[in-house]
């Protein structure tokens, strides 16, 4: 069953209240059950308290341009290029920079050859 998942992880979560990849895995399957509200603050958690947690940019910011929120999407793939690059985390960086360049409107055709 599905929530047999969810039950596990919030039991872990209680015995690891700050765990960071508990709170992204919670996000995530939340998400999955197709409940944005809890999978919207866990991902706000973890960018507000955990903002070292690369993985979370490119989630959240998606989903917040699934909710229509595409100003909340573009800051947040901003703050996740800013501390991807200074964590040299290019793999990641890169992708944020698509998603950022997407949501911003430019084209495939403009970007630079690197």
């Amino acid at each position: 069953m599905d929530t047999s998942r969810l039950d596990k992880l919030l039991a872990f979560l209680q015995n690891e209240p700050e765990d960071e990849f508990l709170k992204y895995a919670l996000a995530t399957e939340y998400l999955r059950l197709n409940d944005t509200d809890k999978a919207l603050s866990y991902y706000e958690d973890l960018v507000n308290n955990h903002p070292g947690y690369t993985g979370t940019y490119y989630h959240l910011g998606k989903l917040y341009e699934a909710l229509n929120r595409k100003d909340d999407a573009i800051t947040t793939y901003e703050k996740g290029m800013e501390i991807t690059k200074s964590k040299r985390d290019m793999h990641a960086f890169s992708e944020l920079q698509s998603v950022y360049r997407s949501a911003k409107g430019f084209e495939e055709d403009d970007d630079e050859d690197y």
